[in-house]
Formats: C-alpha cells, sequence, structure tokens
C-alpha cells in the first residue's frame, strides 16, 4: 500500500490534505487582516468642512482654494480658466498629503492637474494635459479620506478637481 494512502487509512492527514485545509481557510484570514486594518483607528487631524480637500502639514491642516473653473474655447479645443495668476493656498512639500471628509465628492474620482498661469489667470488646457497620479486611502469609517500624490511635483500651479465636475481646489508648490 502507498504510504499516502496507509497514511490516510490511519486518520493522518497526508501534505496534500495539509495545502488543502490551509487553502480553504486563506480566505478567511485574509478576510480577518484586512477587517483589522480598517478596525485601526485614526487619530490625527480632521477637515473642518466636507468635501473639502485639505493640505496636510504636520499635523496642521490647510483647506484647499475652492474655486468654479469656466470653460472657454470651442468644443474640441477646451480651455478651463481660473480667476488669479496664483492660489494664495502653498506648499513646500514635492509630494503633498490631501485630507478630505467625504459627503457629495467620491474621493476617488478626484483628479489633480498643473495649470498654466497667464495673463493674470490660471489655465488648464484639456487637450495639452498631464493627469497626475493620486492613490486614494480610506481613513475612518465615516469618510475621512487620504489623497497622496504618486510623484514629485514640480513648482507651480495646481488643480484637484472631481472628474467631469468645473469645482477645482486650488494650491501651489514652491
Amino acid at each position: 500500500m502507498p504510504p499516502r494512502m496507509a497514511a490516510w487509512q490511519a486518520g493522518k492527514p497526508t501534505p496534500r490534505v495539509k495545502i488543502v485545509a490551509v487553502a480553504r481557510r486563506a480566505p478567511l484570514l485574509l478576510f480577518a487582516l484586512a477587517f483589522a486594518a480598517l478596525a485601526q483607528k485614526y487619530d490625527g487631524p480632521r477637515p473642518a468642512k466636507k468635501d473639502i480637500p485639505y493640505l496636510l502639514r504636520a499635523a496642521q491642516l490647510i483647506p484647499t482654494e475652492a474655486v468654479t473653473a469656466r470653460q472657454e474655447g470651442k468644443k474640441d479645443d477646451v480651455t478651463y480658466v481660473i480667476d488669479g495668476a496664483s492660489s494664495p493656498v502653498v506648499t513646500p512639500l514635492a509630494e503633498p498629503i490631501f485630507l478630505m471628509q467625504a459627503d457629495k465628492i467620491a474621493p476617488a474620482q478626484m483628479e489633480l492637474y498643473k495649470l498654466d498661469s497667464k495673463n493674470g489667470r490660471r489655465e488648464l488646457q484639456m487637450k495639452r494635459t498631464h493627469l497626475i497620479l493620486l492613490e486614494v486611502t480610506r481613513l475612518t469609517p465615516d469618510g475621512v479620506w487620504k489623497l497622496e500624490v504618486d510623484e514629485s511635483l514640480d513648482p507651480g500651479e495646481y488643480s484637484l478637481s472631481p472628474k467631469g465636475s468645473d469645482q477645482a481646489f486650488c494650491f501651489q508648490e514652491r
């Protein structure tokens, strides 16, 4: 009789049975680990207003400049325009982190764009734009989210905007 068959008849688990038993428990273990990660309490600063991204600097939150961009141009060559040459909100960090208390705006729909400062205003030409990637993480069950810039930003003007919206949350990196 083969050794596996003899072990099985004797009631001892064979190596194959052990692997199957571990594989069946793996989804439960992964679920438990994911739940434990979510259960960790976030005790950092919290945004004062909903649906506004705040720059995180140490333990201080600075609200971004909330404005409405207006469209100019033709259908094929749309330009979004924001009044003012620069945002009053400044960060020295090349990879800023934002916190946001989500209500009506879905943090995963936020997009980051570099703006051009021309003629006393900020512009975004959709034809020549480069979308900057964000990593979005839920911090609390009640909707506090962290948005991290995925690449180093060059000095200049920037706008976070919900996808498909003319809302803009501006800041500048120095």
